[in-house]
């Protein structure tokens, strides 16, 4: 479970956190078990239901970009799009937000296609300054926030180094 979870944060970094923290949440709850419930068979069919819930879940997560129409490269940038609009409170229409997503990872594979890109001050500096006028093109975030900016350029860090290994 944990190599699945750790598999799929190299290709999306966000939903990757979020199902390492429900795993980790997971493994906290078997070890914390008190004493006389250690061998309960109740106590562990509970444990192993939320285990395989979990497997379930990321499973559903792992297939979901094909009911978007997207690929699972484009979907990670979906995910932070929306994750970054629903933390700073802005809304985006559903169908752009989708549109944005492929024209990201395209700019993304753009800049990144050479080996050493992550070594490369002057590729990164131009992959982010690509980054903020492709997203500010599209209105996206309609209020000026640099939070916004990092954290899609980190997905794409995350994308393509991990994508290289």
């Amino acid at each position: 479970m944990k190599r699945a979870i750790t598999d799929f944060k190299k290709v999306n970094k966000i939903k990757g956190v979020d199902f390492s923290k429900k795993f980790q949440a997971l493994v906290e709850k078997y070890n914390e078990r008190d004493e006389q419930d250690v061998l309960r068979s109740e106590e562990l069919e509970g444990i192993a239901n939320e285990i395989f819930e979990l497997i379930e879940e990321l499973r559903t997560e792992m297939n979901s970009f094909t009911n978007l129409g997207i690929n699972i490269e484009e979907k990670a940038f979906y995910d932070i799009l929306k994750a970054l609009a629903i933390k700073y409170e802005f809304t985006y229409p559903e169908d752009k937000l989708l549109e944005l997503a492929k024209l990201v990872k395209a700019e993304v594979d753009d800049k990144a296609k050479y080996t050493d890109w992550s070594q490369r001050e002057d590729i990164k500096a131009e992959l982010k300054a690509n980054l903020v006028v492709l997203l500010a093109k599209n209105d996206y975030p309609p209020v000026d926030r640099n939070e916004v900016y990092k954290e899609i350029f980190e997905q794409a860090q995350n994308f393509k180094k991990n994508q290289a290994a």
